[in-house]
C-alpha cells in the first residue's frame, strides 16, 4: 500500500470509528432486539422470541395506518420539495445583484430546529392564521389547521417545506452554476426558446443533481419526527402519526416494548433501503455526464 493511501485511512480512522460506535453498532443492535421481547430496561434484554414481533406487526393496524400515512407524506414531500425547489434555484439565479440575499432568506429554515421550527408554526397556525381570517376575512385560515385531520396533513407539508426546500435549492444552485454558459448561449443563437433550452439542455445536465435532490427527499421523508411531534403530536388521535412517532410512542409513551419498536424500525429500515436503491438506480440511467 502506497504511504498516500495509508494516510488518507489513517485521516478517515476517526470518522469511521464514530460512525461504527454511534451508526453501525446500534443499528445491528436494533436488529438483534427485535429478536427480543426486551422492554428498553431489563438488564438482561430480555428473552429471545425469534421473528414473532415480526409476524405482531402483520395485524398490528396502528402501523399500517402511520405507513400509509407516511407514504402519503414521502409522495407529496419528493414532488414538491424538488419542484419548488428547482424553480427557486431558476429564478434566484435570473437575479444579479440580490441572489445571495434570496439564497440565504430560503436556506435559513435549515439552520432552525424543527422542534423549534414545528412551535413557530403552531403559533402561526393557532394564533395568526385566525386573527388575518378576521381581519381581511380569508376564511381559509381560520379552520382548525392542527385538530382537523383534513388540514393538519396539509399545515405538517408547510412546515417541512419550509424547513427543507432552502437545502435542495442550494443544490440546483450549483448543479444551474455547473452548466456549461456556451451550450446555452449556441442554443439561443440557433434560435432555441427558453422552454426548449431547459428540457433539452438544462434538464438532462442536472440530472444527478435531480437524482441526489429525490434520494434526499425520500431518506428524510421517510423518517420524519421532528415536525408531527411538535406541530400535531400524531393527532388528532392517530390520523398524522408516522412510522417513526408509531415507533418512539411503542418504545418509550406506551407498554415500553423496546423489542416490538426495534421490529418496526427494521421494517422502515428495509422499506427506505429498497427504495432508494431502486430510485437510484432508474434514475442513475438518465443522468448526463458533462
Amino acid at each position: 500500500m502506497k504511504n498516500s493511501n495509508r494516510i488518507l485511512l489513517i485521516f478517515c480512522l476517526p470518522a469511521f470509528l464514530l460512525y461504527s460506535t454511534f451508526v453501525l453498532y446500534p443499528a445491528l443492535g436494533g436488529f438483534w432486539y427485535s429478536l427480543t421481547n426486551w422492554n428498553g430496561l431489563d438488564p438482561t434484554y430480555g428473552d429471545y422470541v425469534g421473528f414473532s414481533n415480526y409476524k405482531e406487526l402483520l395485524g398490528d393496524e396502528n402501523f399500517k395506518q402511520s405507513l400509509l400515512f407516511t407514504s402519503k407524506y414521502v409522495i407529496y414531500m419528493v414532488i414538491l420539495q424538488n419542484i419548488i425547489a428547482l424553480l427557486l434555484a431558476v429564478i434566484i439565479e435570473s437575479f444579479e445583484k440580490t441572489k445571495n440575499v434570496f439564497r440565504t432568506i430560503f436556506f435559513f429554515p435549515n439552520m432552525i430546529s424543527m422542534i423549534v421550527g414545528g412551535f413557530i408554526w403552531l403559533f402561526i397556525f393557532t394564533r395568526v392564521f385566525p386573527y388575518l381570517a378576521d381581519t381581511i376575512g380569508l376564511m381559509i385560515l381560520d379552520e382548525s389547521w392542527i385538530g382537523n385531520p383534513q388540514y393538519s396533513f396539509y399545515s405538517i407539508l408547510i412546515l417541512s417545506l419550509w424547513g427543507s426546500v432552502g437545502y435542495l435549492m442550494i443544490i440546483y444552485i450549483a448543479a444551474l452554476q455547473n452548466i456549461p454558459k456556451q451550450l446555452l448561449e449556441a442554443a439561443r443563437i440557433d434560435g432555441a426558446s427558453k422552454l426548449q433550452i431547459n428540457w433539452h439542455i438544462v434538464r438532462p445536465l442536472i440530472a444527478n443533481s435531480i437524482t441526489i435532490g429525490v434520494f434526499i427527499a425520500l431518506s428524510t421523508s421517510f423518517k420524519v419526527f421532528d415536525q408531527v411531534y411538535a406541530l400535531t403530536g400524531g393527532g388528532p388521535g392517530r390520523a398524522t402519526q408516522v412510522v417513526s412517532l408509531n415507533i418512539f410512542s411503542e418504545a418509550f409513551a406506551m407498554q415500553s416494548r423496546f423489542g416490538y419498536a426495534s421490529a418496526k424500525a427494521v421494517v422502515l429500515f428495509v422499506l427506505i433501503l429498497g427504495i432508494t436503491l431502486i430510485q437510484l438506480l432508474v434514475m442513475k440511467r438518465k443522468e448526463v455526464e458533462m
